[in-house]
């Protein structure tokens, strides 16, 4: 697995875990979490396309 497909797993998997959740600031928390991998994920794909 590559760090783009971690960095998404890792996204997905918050998201997916802040839909079952009923407690706002731990949804905050992983919905900031996925937010900082997708950013990651666009900052990797930048340097990936300009090499």
């Amino acid at each position: 697995m590559n760090t783009i497909q971690y960095l998404e797993d890792q996204a997905a998997r918050a998201e997916r875990l802040a839909k079952r959740l009923t407690d706002m600031p731990t949804i905050e928390k992983l919905l900031t979490f996925a937010g900082d991998r997708r950013r990651e994920i666009e900052v990797i794909a930048r340097k990936y396309h300009r090499a």
